[in-house]
């Protein structure tokens, strides 16, 4: 799959393991690597012989650090906007509703899209040195997904205390509300993500699939058309740009309301 610039591949036998694969800019999320990443997944759930998948990040500081905000601030017009969240959004979903169980490696920052997708995966582990946030809105945005998966995830409140308030939190207190289900030394992350998608994998191949589909029933991927018009209408906002031209610059946004 040399096509793939943003993401690499590895075959341990029945799990194969996606790594982000952008450590200098802690595997920031791209404009490629959206549709980079719901490419594998189909290469993957045809290959015959993957059963399960483990996804974590490049290096030891960030599963991901986020969107590349700076990419943001390039998007021209309601209809640039919409697109890229349409991106963003199709690939969250192909996550969650690949026919594969998606197992997260958490190995450092999760923050932003990374937080968000670990909420689309079907298992989350994490290193004890991980930290997880959704602090889109000191740039003047909402994490389109997370808000709506993470209710269901960790409750409405502490959903709203993450992405209304912006906290961080520790890996301890991210398998206290059931966002990690699985906290473990950082240096036996990936051996402990493999060992249960080795688990994962000596199921029946069917039961497995289905059983992810029965649990995710109650998903509504009609919500999402809410949420598209929602961030498009948040990305054109001047407190947007305010927000991202702050990041960028390095200084404390001032926003108006507008």
């Amino acid at each position: 799959m040399s096509d793939l610039t943003e993401i690499t591949l590895a075959d341990h036998g029945a799990v194969t393991v996606v790594t982000i694969d952008r450590p200098d800019k802690l595997n920031a999320l791209g404009v490629d690597f959206w549709p980079q990443l719901r490419e594998a997944l189909a290469r993957l759930e045809a290959d015959g012989t993957t059963r399960a998948v483990v996804l974590t990040g490049a290096g030891d500081k960030a599963f991901s650090a986020g969107g590349d905000i700076a990419g943001f601030g390039e998007l021209d017009g309601i209809a640039a906007r919409r697109a890229f969240q349409t991106e963003c959004l199709r690939t969250f979903a192909a996550v969650e509703e690949s026919r594969l169980p998606v197992i997260a490696a958490v190995n450092g920052y999760a923050f932003g899209g990374g937080c968000e997708l670990a909420l689309a995966c079907d298992l989350v582990l994490a290193s004890d040195r991980a930290t997880f946030a959704m602090p889109e809105s000191a740039i003047g945005l909402v994490p389109g997904f997370g808000v709506l998966r993470a209710p269901a995830v960790i409750g409405r409140h502490w959903t709203k205390w993450m992405v209304l308030a912006g906290e961080r939190l520790d890996a301890e207190q991210a398998e206290r509300i059931g966002l990690v289900q699985r906290r473990v030394p950082h240096e036996d992350l990936l051996d402990a993500a493999l060992a249960v998608g080795e688990r994962i994998a000596r199921a029946a191949p069917l039961a497995v699939e289905t059983g992810k589909r029965m649990i995710n029933r109650g998903i509504d991927s009609g919500e999402t058309s809410w949420s598209l018009d929602a961030i498009t209408l948040l990305q054109s906002s001047e407190d947007t740009a305010e927000g991202i031209a702050a990041f960028t610059q390095k200084r404390s946004p001032r926003f108006e309301g507008r």
